[in-house]
């Protein structure tokens, strides 16, 4: 029996949002989506098959994602409970 091997780091995600907004404080991804938030500028961004789409956040901290097999159903836990993603505005994406 081999003795236990030293886990690895974990690698950086590689950025897919525009620089202009930092780093996120959340990032995630499931069923073919995915997700990034930033905080300070009240965007949660997400990338569905290589569309991104930008959103404002309002007074929500997005820290987790909850999407059922119905895509139109995508949820995201935040700071005052669950955020359906069709209640958030559409904004243009940032440069």
């Amino acid at each position: 029996m081999e003795p236990m091997k030293k886990m690895e780091p974990m690698k950086k995600m590689d950025a897919w949002w525009p620089v202009s907004l930092g780093e996120p404080s959340s990032v995630g991804a499931q069923n073919g989506l995915r997700y990034a938030f930033f905080p300070e500028s009240h965007r949660l961004l997400i990338d569905r098959d290589g569309t991104v789409t930008a959103y404002d956040s309002g007074p929500h901290v997005i820290s987790g994602i909850y999407q059922p097999t119905d895509v139109s159903q995508i949820r995201f836990t935040g700071n005052h409970g669950n955020v359906d993603l069709g209640s958030l505005r559409k904004l243009p994406m940032p440069a």
